[in-house]
């Protein structure tokens, strides 16, 4: 067996992993901004709960459904952005983002467990699920920024 299908076979697992055991799944209820998208192509649907306090997301929490690539996103998004000041988390989504568009991005920055969809960039149909936890997730934070 290859390199790459090893490596493949790794990133499939931790991304399964995170689908079968999400991290942060559940509802925020006091003092959040709550946002909820989807994606009418193939269903997923994501409700992304933030806590925002002194310019850093305090924590995130989500509920939804749909595929995998979705809902893994979405749990390694959560787990990303929770304890960082909002210019960070924006920061990453940004590089999650050109990472899932197969463009060069800035990689001085561990990604942990969200280089394993880094394949996704092989699948156009599926960037939209990989991305939509993180689209919420800006939208949430501009929201934040807008209200203070």
């Amino acid at each position: 067996m290859s390199f790459n299908n090893n490596l493949d076979q790794l990133y499939r697992q931790v991304i399964m992993d995170h689908y079968k055991n999400p991290r942060n799944r559940g509802v925020l209820s006091e003092d959040t901004v709550t946002i909820n998208m989807n994606n009418p192509t193939c269903g997923d649907r994501i409700q992304l709960s933030l806590k925002v306090e002194d310019g850093k997301v305090v924590d995130a929490k989500f509920e939804g459904e749909g595929c995998s690539i979705s809902l893994s996103s979405a749990s390694m998004m959560t787990q990303a952005i929770k304890g960082q000041p909002i210019e960070h988390a924006l920061k990453l989504s940004h590089i999650f983002s050109d990472m899932m568009q197969g463009k060069d991005y800035d990689d001085s920055i561990d990604l942990g467990d969200m280089e394993a969809l880094q394949g996704v960039s092989k699948f156009p149909a599926r960037i939209k699920c990989a991305t939509l936890a993180w689209k919420a997730m800006e939208k949430g934070l501009r929201n934040q920024s807008e209200a203070e």
